[in-house]
């Protein structure tokens, strides 16, 4: 079962826009701004000024100072002020929220074929905020690997691999994709750390974690199990619409509903 998600401003004197073509229409023209914003987290609302996007409500953002690194959503936005300043941290980045494509089931997460529904650019904005510039990482490169099949070629520990597996069942593995031979995991611990590997003929090549562990961690277990788990299902369900695009992105049912409907004010979506 597959179906099309996407969302259209409603008018009663015009007919509805088609919902599988429909790209909602932004600006990049910043429009300066003083916005409240609400922190989830820590149910507390600041006010940021913002000079560098259109903000509108409902946009979830990340902001400078104390709540650095936290998601907030925008509630309100005025553009009549006078401020100093010196007073006010700004808005820093925005997360894109825009969501069209054909997505099918897959236990539990929800499966796409097309490249551009939900790129891994776009989804680790979901979950942390931009690196600051000048923050690089440095990659090492050994030539180990495993087979996917069986996972004790990973040579981790009892209790690494036994977290990792509850990491699976508890579903932190909130986004993973492969493209080619080129995967990429988003998985939830302490916070969201991303999971690079390489997958080739059933085999595991370069598999990294951006976390501190200095050896193979639950993190990875956990996305190489996810992994398992969705070339699974595709096998038996979707072995046609993967074999056309070579590409495959799978994202966590919740996530989706919660970033690309929840975070909407208006509009509309069918299934």
């Amino acid at each position: 079962m597959a179906f099309k998600i996407g969302f259209t401003a409603e008018h009663e004197d015009a007919a509805p826009a088609s919902v599988s073509n429909f790209v909602p229409e932004k600006t990049d023209v910043p429009r300066r701004s003083v916005v409240q914003v609400y922190f989830p987290g820590r149910d507390l609302t600041l006010a940021y000024y913002n000079d560098r996007f259109d903000l509108h409500i409902g946009d979830i953002v990340y902001v400078q100072g104390k709540l650095e690194g936290q998601q907030g959503r925008v509630v309100s936005v005025s553009y009549n002020f006078k401020i100093k300043a010196s007073q006010y941290m700004q808005v820093l980045s925005v997360v894109d929220t825009t969501v069209h494509g054909r997505f099918y089931m897959g236990g539990m997460h929800f499966l796409t074929f097309e490249p551009e529904a939900l790129p891994r650019e776009q989804a680790i904005t979901w979950f942390r905020p931009p690196e600051p510039e000048g923050d690089v990482f440095l990659v090492g490169e050994n030539e180990d690997t495993f087979l996917l099949d069986d996972l004790a070629g990973m040579q981790v520990s009892a209790v690494v691999g036994e977290r990792g597996k509850e990491y699976y069942i508890e579903n932190r593995v909130k986004y993973i994709c492969l493209d080619g031979t080129c995967g990429y995991a988003i998985v939830e611990g302490s916070e969201a750390y991303e999971v690079e590997f390489q997958y080739v003929s059933g085999e595991i090549r370069g598999l990294t974690c951006i976390c501190p562990c200095s050896y193979n961690c639950k993190h990875e277990v956990a996305a190489m199990l996810q992994l398992k788990k969705v070339l699974s299902i595709i096998e038996t369900q979707y072995a046609e619409q993967y074999e056309a695009s070579g590409y495959f992105a799978a994202v966590s049912r919740g996530i989706l509903f919660e970033y690309a409907v929840g975070s909407k004010e208006n509009g509309s979506f069918t299934l």
